[in-house]
């Protein structure tokens, strides 16, 4: 699908054209566009063919799909988002994807990935043993790096301009991480001239900050949509009331003007997202932790556990988290987000039944949310007074293993037994 009447002069290709990126990045586009501000389009794509049926349904609808937004209270708001004006089809060669990003008119490619799809190891180096990495550094274009190096390899044979490479995800410091896996990918694939290239000003890698809980839609979503909307939606989404985007203004091909409806453009988002991975990640994450080391399938049945909630992951948060936020706008929009958050998994809403698969990417979670704050604590000579029981990676299987990683050890194998139960 190409929607020629409605091109723009500026394209922006997104890949990865999942849910999140459809409840948060368009959505911010769309409500520019309909301001009157339709000098940038989106168009996406995918890697992977795993979501076909997605850009399929998207094209069929000439882009477009409805967004029912869900309040903490429940309430269900729906909204037709119309910022996609190109469906890039799937192939294994992603021929017609990097034609779209190596287009001049293209002057952001963002992407939403995993931390997981960064392939990053504890040193943030590339992880070379993963086979879809060895096969990108092979010449593949599997993975995220393989990808845009076929882009940045285009751009620079056709003088096509520079280029925003831009993150929209929940790895901490995305765009610094990013860039230098990407540098090192190159690197070890020999490419030294489009590396340099890459580093001669012709790509920028902006550091950003995305919030907003987005589950997977299920299919009454669409019966909803259509009952509120007399839509026969194939693709709809849906997500929570609450969307936050603080982004770093270093674009080097210019941008939207995003701030317009509602994103934060800062010189760096550094403390945002270090308030945000500490009071909503780390709360978040501990209470899929131990839902899980004690059989619970979903983020809201854990919130609602007294022992989980009260006694093992919130007062982490009100004791160690928010107190240490800097500066002081991030505690306020740490305390707000996470009562938004709160209220939605007290209620049981949709917005907060996220399954146990958080579980997933564990060590990265934990390194970020906890193991921070602690090192802050100890060189501000504070004490790091609350206590979180974290399980091991692994603990999944064998649902008898648990950690105590931040606080008192004083009662630790007491507070560990606590999740022994299967």
């Amino acid at each position: 699908m190409n929607n020629e009447a409605s091109k723009s002069a500026n394209v922006i290709l997104h890949i990865g054209a999942g849910s999140f990126h459809r409840a948060h990045q368009a959505w911010y586009l769309h409500r520019l566009i309909e301001t009157g501000d339709t000098s940038w389009s989106l168009a996406v794509g995918n890697i992977r063919g795993d979501m076909n049926a997605v850009l399929e349904a998207l094209a069929a609808q000439n882009g477009e799909y409805t967004l029912e937004t869900v309040t903490p209270k429940g309430e269900r708001e729906y909204e037709t988002i119309r910022s996609i004006k190109k469906v890039v089809p799937w192939s294994a060669d992603l021929d017609a994807l990097v034609a779209v990003g190596a287009d001049p008119s293209t002057k952001i490619v963002s992407f939403t990935v995993t931390e997981g799809g960064y392939y990053l190891d504890e040193h943030d180096k590339l992880d070379t043993a993963n086979p879809d990495l060895a096969a990108d550094l092979k010449g593949g274009r599997t993975t995220i790096y393989g990808a845009i190096a076929a882009i940045l390899a285009a751009r620079m044979k056709n003088g096509a301009g520079k280029v925003s490479l831009q993150n929209c995800d929940n790895l901490r410091s995305n765009g610094d991480r990013f860039k230098r896996g990407m540098l090192q990918f190159l690197e070890l694939r020999g490419e030294t001239g489009l590396r340099d290239w890459m580093l001669a000003n012709n790509t920028s890698c902006p550091n950003a900050m995305v919030d907003r809980i987005k589950p997977r839609p299920t299919p009454d979503v669409a019966e909803r949509v259509k009952a509120a909307t007399g839509f026969d939606d194939r693709s709809p989404i849906m997500g929570e009331k609450f969307i936050q985007w603080v982004i770093e203004d270093k674009f080097i091909a210019g941008r939207p003007a995003w701030e317009k409806v509602g994103a934060e453009m800062v010189d760096s988002v550094h403390a945002y997202e270090e308030a945000k991975i500490r009071v909503l990640n780390a709360s978040h994450s501990c209470i899929a932790w131990a839902g899980t080391l004690v059989g619970l399938q979903y983020i809201d049945e854990g919130t609602n556990d007294m022992e989980i909630r009260a006694r093992r992951c919130l007062r982490h948060r009100r004791r160690d988290s928010v107190p240490h936020a800097q500066p002081a706008r991030s505690r306020r929009l740490s305390r707000r987000r996470a009562r938004s958050f709160q209220q939605s998994v007290y209620q049981g809403h949709e917005s907060a039944r996220r399954g146990q698969r958080l579980f997933e990417d564990s060590r990265l979670h934990r390194a970020d949310a906890v193991g921070m704050l602690r090192a802050q604590c100890r060189s501000e000579r504070d004490r790091d007074s609350a206590r979180a029981v974290l399980p091991l990676p692994g603990a999944l299987a064998s649902r008898q293993t648990a950690v105590h990683v931040s606080g008192r050890r004083d009662g630790c194998q007491r507070r560990a037994r606590l999740f022994q139960r299967a």
